[in-house]
């Protein structure tokens, strides 16, 4: 079965799957659907919310990460202790770009595993996943 055929549930699977570490793109999908004349406002919100709670895994994966595992991955002590204090200071500001490309992931994993407050992080993840897909779906409104 075609990820298209499936319409919606097509499109949050997608969204989902392309804001994990699976190397996917949802845009394509998304786009696809507005050209067949899909509603702009659902693909919008369907695309936004399986893009955010896919973000969101990866923030919940962050909180089960442990420095040992980083330290095996040659990442030293003292840069990851440097990164920890940056990032906790204004680290929810970060999540605004987790949909950037290849290295939105490993930031959103980074805010779990350094354990960012979770609804600043929520907001900004939202909102930039929003911000990105509005983008795409505006022309077709």
């Amino acid at each position: 079965m075609e990820l298209f055929s499936i319409g919606f549930i097509g499109l949050f699977s997608a969204s989902f799957l392309s804001a994990t570490i699976l190397p996917m793109s949802s845009e394509g999908i998304l786009l696809l659907m507005l050209s067949q004349q899909y509603d702009p406002i659902s693909c919008l919100m369907i695309a936004t919310i399986g893009n955010s709670m896919g973000g969101l895994t990866n923030y919940g994966l962050g909180m089960f990460g442990n420095a040992i595992w980083l330290k095996r991955f040659g990442i030293k002590e003292k840069k990851l202790m440097t990164f920890q204090k940056r990032i906790q200071k204004r680290g929810y500001l970060v999540a605004f770009f987790s949909w950037v490309p290849f290295i939105g992931d490993p930031m959103t994993v980074a805010l779990g595993f350094f354990k960012v407050p979770f609804i600043p992080v929520l907001f900004f993840i939202v909102l930039g996943k929003f911000l990105r897909y509005l983008v795409f779906v505006l022309p077709f409104l």
